[in-house]
Order: C-alpha cells, then structure tokens, then sequence
C-alpha cells in the first residue's frame, strides 16, 4: 500500500429545509384556529348571555302587562255590577211610578164622575133659572180643575218613569208634588261653569234652527260632554250621593244662552241644601 492514499470523504444526507418551514407554517395555522376559535366560543357565549337577558326583560315587561290587565279587569268587574245595580232599582222606579200614575188617573175619574152626579142631582131639585146656572158654572169650574189636574198628570214622562217639566209653572207642580228636588238655572255661552245644585254646567253650543245644544257637565270632579241634545231631552248621569238618576233638562236655547232644571232626588237635594247652609 502506498502510504499517500487519498482521504475518503464521507456525505451524510440531512433533513430538507422545506420541511421545518411546513412545519412552522402548520404551528402558526393551528395557533390561528385557535385563537378564532376561542373568540367564537366567547362570541357565543356573549350572544348566550345577551339573549337571556333580553328574554328576561320581556317576560317581566309581559307578566306586568298581564297584572295590571287583571286589574283593570277587576276594575271593569265591579263598575258593572255598581251600574246593574242602579239599573235595577230605577226599574222597580219606573214600574211604581207607572203603576202610581194610573192609580191617581183612576181616583180623579171616579172623582170627576161623582161630581157631575151629585152636581146634575141639585140641578134637578131647582126649579130657580139663576140657581140653575149658578150650578152649570160650577160644573164647569169643577171639571176645568180635575181636566187641568189629570193633563199635569199625563205630564212626558221620561224612560226613568219621571215627569219632564217645559216650563217655569210646570217644574212648581213638580215640586208641589215633593218627590224630588228641582234647581232652575240659565247659563251663558263663553262665561265658564256655572253651579247648579250639586254640580256645575258649561255651555259650549246651540243651535236654535234646530233646537239643540251642546253641554258640559262638572259632577264629582269628573267631567263629561253631551253633544246635539234637543230641548226637553233629559240627560240622566249619576253621583256618588245618590242611588237614583240625576235628570238635567233644557228647556229653551238662544245663540248666547240656555235655560233649564236639574231634578234631584229629595234626599240628595236636601243633602245639598244643609250643606250649603253650613
């Protein structure tokens, strides 16, 4: 052997480049999705939480509007059962007022009928011409008196059973008669409420072509309007002292006034007159 041998090299194949770059890239990819993927799981979780409370806050907006229904419900309840009541007691009204008028109507027809009997028996028993028309005028005068008396009586009568007055004489029969207590009155266009009994009106329009108006009425500081009534149209409302109808009427209207009576009941109109005595 020659002791000049040449070196022998040795090449050992090593890994290629390409391979830790592959790898780096898949690491920054998989922190990528990582990173996203953590977003969108708080992403949800937010819209999670968001939702719920939104569901809370409607279903306390709902179980509110369900309470104060179910108020308002027991409210209508027993404004009913207050208006049927006073429904039924005018009813029972009515029919004694019906049954009243037709008993008086009866009474004064057996009174007329015995009159002219006993009337027409002393005419016959005279044989004097002056007595005799002395007798015929007091016939007259006696049937024009009872005649009078039953046309007050056939009087209108409103759908509550009461009579309704057209005039000045006609409401002092009215009270003559003493059920109920009756405050005249006449109010202004444009002056303001004016008091009238327990309340107070305000007229806001008439019409005299077609004898109407227009009406405001202040009972129990509550207020309420009644638009193209006619005249002699009662206007029934009800008050917290009474149980019986109020009856408003208006009897004639020009283009700056109205004048009319408020019908009371005599216990409320009493009531009202000690208080305003005190």
């Amino acid at each position: 052997m020659s002791e000049f041998q040449e070196p022998i090299h040795q090449t050992s194949t090593g890994t290629p480049r390409w391979v830790g770059l592959a790898v780096g890239i898949l690491g920054g990819i998989s922190l990528i999705g990582v990173g996203l993927g953590w977003s969108a799981m708080n992403q949800a979780k937010n819209a999670e939480q968001t939702t719920q409370a939104s569901l809370k806050q409607s279903n306390d907006a709902l179980s509110q509007r369900l309470v104060k229904a179910e108020e308002q419900n027991q409210q209508l309840q027993s404004d009913f059962k207050v208006v049927t009541d006073k429904l039924n007691v005018t009813q029972d009204q009515l029919i004694a007022a019906r049954k009243q008028t037709k008993a008086t109507a009866v009474a004064y027809d057996h009174k007329l009928t015995g009159v002219q009997k006993d009337l027409t028996s002393q005419i016959a028993s005279k044989a004097n011409n002056d007595d005799v028309n002395k007798l015929n005028g007091d016939v007259t005068g006696v049937k024009t008196d009872l005649d009078a008396t039953k046309n007050n009586l056939q009087m209108a009568r409103s759908e509550m059973g009461t009579l309704i007055a057209r005039n000045h004489d006609e409401i002092d029969q009215l009270r003559r008669m003493g059920e109920r207590d009756y405050f005249e009155f006449t109010v202004q266009r444009k002056s303001g409420a004016t008091k009238v009994g327990t309340i107070q009106v305000e007229l806001k329009d008439t019409n005299t072509k077609k004898n109407q108006y227009t009406i405001n009425v202040l009972a129990d500081d509550k207020s309420f309007e009644k638009k193209n009534r006619s005249v002699n149209e009662p206007i029934y409302f009800y008050t917290g002292s009474t149980r019986s109808a109020l009856e408003l009427v208006v009897n004639k209207v020009t283009k700056t006034a109205a004048s009319g009576y408020l019908s009371v009941p005599k216990s409320a109109g009493t009531a009202s007159a000690s208080n305003s005595g005190k």
